[in-house]
């Protein structure tokens, strides 16, 4: 039953793989001589299986062959529309090169009459096509997933019915070398289950097309290390075996001795910085037509310099340790050009305690802005008579750099033709000379690492500028302030001149004069942000009493009338609220006759109290309040800063309330700060209204 299951189903496979090897294949992508070997070489082996047995030489040599011509189309694949493909094809050779070790273990099997000796032959026969299988996945892993962005057709079909029969080849010899003898039960299992990969692939053939293969470095690295991989093992295994015959009864001692050690060694090797460093290079070198990817190389270099993070380094250690990772090189120092030299000033990796200290280097920085060059530091050490580089550029460079064995290569970082600084690169793991790649590739990071710097500089020149306009606007305030009292002093002075024989006069001016003198101490205290006390809380204020005891304090100046119903209290800052009293009545004063009054008013309702403060004065027109009142430097009196109205309501919107004005021209103008009410300290609320009335006049 199983010699037939096997006749029948090795013959539709030879059918059906002949269908395809006769249907005309189109498509310019497809490389159809190989694809018609392997298709020929596949339809003979299951030939052979069904005409004689899978464990005949003649049906084991046309498996190899079969093999060996897929392997072929493979390489097709990946070396169409390559210039220099040598080192693919070597990693393919090596795979071919075990198909034919197994070869001539199964010729060797045919030959062999011992049977110990017969099953130590075709157990590592079978070891070895477990590792032709276990390598033609790896590398159609490459195929599937460099095609996964081209245009899908034919060749993807043959592509998957590519990876089955590797993959059922991996099983199945897996199968035979665990569990010996049962190869016939394997052959026709492998029968039907080669019948839809063979369906698959005349799918395929009659599809044709196009499948443009292109394969990334970190796959490639990945499967060379992954084919590396699996031959060590195989090569392990087949060791272990062998000292299994060799040593007879204390095999199991060279056995584990055999099988530490290889693995002592492969940790070894996978845990070494250099051996990653130069598979990488390698790879690149051989398997590609540059040396960079270019697409992860920018991604990787953005996403350092552009995501810091959380506890990241800073700006600075960033750009090195971008531009160094692109080369891999293990260090950078970067030297940014401050007086006209370059000196050194961050460090990623590299050691600052032995970098030189002093005013920095001038002749390399002019070197570096006039030549824009990537200095290359050994062709320096190098050309001790001057021939391959300019002499000027060698004695630019600083001698110290030229003393460190590991200083490798020096970019320069241009911003609009203007040099902001260098990196210093170190030597990578695996030393090479620089190429047309790298100086491309490091000076277009040189350019960008130098905009990032540039708009670092642009960012804190702005902070200062943004600290000087804060200085800059608290000294516009403190300015008018004191331009209020200089002209408070000035209504006194000239009140003196009458009222000076008047003993309560003389004391209210004293009194003013104190108060002027306080509040100038404070003015200059606000100047330095280190001096300003924190924010002062929001309490209750009686607003009347505040209104009356500023009233009181300005008669020496001018008649001043505070008028209230009793306590208003009000939710407010109340040196703020003072700020603003102080700034409205001197604005309502010097609007005013000399006689004439400023009134000052308080009253709340519906849960709401204000302040006003009118006056008889020239008043403003509707224009002008609407348009100009409240923008600052604008102002209708001469020699006025025209901050006054801007920072009382300022500060009014911080306590949450509001200012409004009411003015007619030749009539006068009224001022009304509305606050939300507050409970007074007893637990009282504001007065009603027609209580009391203050007056205090001059």
């Amino acid at each position: 039953m199983i010699a037939l299951l096997t006749l029948w189903t090795h013959t539709l496979v030879a059918l059906i793989f002949g269908a395809a090897l006769a249907q005309r294949v189109t498509g310019s992508g497809l490389p159809r001589r190989a694809f018609a070997v392997a298709l020929a070489s596949t339809g003979l082996w299951a030939l052979a299986v069904a005409g004689i047995d899978a464990g005949d030489l003649a049906a084991r040599l046309a498996e190899s062959v079969r093999d060996i011509a897929w392997l072929g189309f493979m390489l097709a694949l990946v070396r169409r529309g390559r210039v220099n493909g040598w080192g693919v094809a070597l990693v393919y050779g090596v795979v071919m090169l075990v198909t034919a070790a197994a070869t001539l273990l199964a010729m060797a099997a045919s030959v062999v009459r011992q049977p110990a000796t017969l099953a130590d032959v075709t157990a590592t026969m079978v070891l070895l096509r477990m590792m032709t299988a276990v390598s033609a996945l790896v590398l159609m892993r490459d195929l599937l997933l460099g095609g996964g962005g081209a245009r899908a057709g034919g060749l993807r079909l043959v592509a998957l019915a590519l990876a089955g029969m590797w993959a059922t080849d991996l099983l199945l010899f897996s199968a035979d070398y665990m569990i010996p003898g049962s190869s016939d039960v394997l052959a026709a299992m492998r029968g039907v289950a080669m019948i839809p990969i063979a369906l698959l692939a005349w799918t395929g053939a009659r599809k044709g097309g196009d499948w443009a293969v292109s394969i990334s470095r970190a796959v490639a690295v990945r499967s060379v290390v992954a084919v590396a991989l699996a031959l060590y093992v195989g090569a392990v295994l087949l060791v272990t075996a062998l000292a299994g015959r060799v040593w007879g009864e204390g095999a199991r001692i060279a056995q584990t001795a055999i099988v530490f050690g290889a693995t002592a060694a492969l940790v070894t090797l996978a845990s070494t910085p250099w051996l990653r460093s130069w598979i990488g290079v390698m790879v690149a070198k051989h398997l590609f037509r540059h040396r960079y990817d270019y697409r992860a190389e920018w991604q990787r270099f953005a996403e350092t310099l552009g995501r810091p993070g959380e506890g990241a380094p800073p700006l600075t250690t960033r750009i090195v340790k971008a531009v160094a990772e692109m080369t891999g090189s293990p260090a950078g120092l970067l030297l940014l050009v401050e007086g006209g030299g370059l000196v050194p000033r961050q460090g990623w990796s590299w050691d600052m305690d032995v970098a030189p200290e002093g005013d920095g280097d001038e002749a390399i920085a002019r070197h570096l802005c006039t030549t824009q060059r990537i200095v290359e530091l050994d062709q320096i050490r190098a050309d001790s008579r001057g021939d391959r580089v300019p002499a000027e550029e060698a004695a630019a460079v600083p001698q110290w750099m030229i003393d460190r064995p590991d200083a490798w290569a020096l970019v320069p970082l241009l911003h609009a033709e203007a040099l902001v600084g260098a990196i210093l690169l170190a030597r990578p793991l695996v030393d090479r000379s620089l190429d047309w790649e790298d100086l491309d590739l490091l000076r277009v990071a040189g350019r960008q690492a130098a905009s990032y710097l540039a708009e670092d500089r642009a960012h804190a020149a702005l902070a200062d500028a943004h600290r000087f306009d804060e200085f800059n606007r608290r000294f516009a305030f403190i300015m008018h302030d004191i331009k209020n009292l200089a002209s408070q002093l000035s209504l006194v002075a000239r009140n003196a001149e009458r009222h000076a024989d008047n003993p309560a006069f003389r004391a209210d001016m004293i009194e003013t004069l104190r108060g002027s003198s306080d509040r100038m101490t404070m003015l200059l205290a606000r100047l330095s942000q280190r001096a300003l006390p924190p924010d002062e809380p929001v309490g209750a204020v009686d607003a009347s009493a505040l209104a009356a005891r500023l009233a009181a304090e300005r008669k020496a100046g001018h008649p001043i009338a505070a008028r209230a119903t009793g306590p208003v209290w009000v939710r407010a800052q109340s040196g703020r609220l003072e700020q603003v009293l102080r700034q409205l009545i001197q604005n309502a004063a010097e609007a005013s006759d000399a006689g004439e009054p400023v009134l000052l008013s308080t009253g709340q309702r519906d849960g709401e109290a204000w302040v006003e403060v009118a006056d008889h004065g020239c008043g403003m027109s509707p224009a002008f309040v609407r348009d100009e009142l409240f923008r600052p430097f604008v102002s209708t009196k001469a020699g006025g800063f025209g901050l006054g109205a801007h920072e009382a309501r300022q500060l009014v919107e911080a306590m949450n309330g509001r200012l409004s004005v009411t003015s007619r021209e030749g009539e006068g103008t009224r001022f009304r700060i509305v606050l939300p009410v507050a409970v007074g300290p007893a637990g009282l609320g504001p007065a009603g209204l027609g209580s009391a009335t203050l007056e205090a006049a001059a």
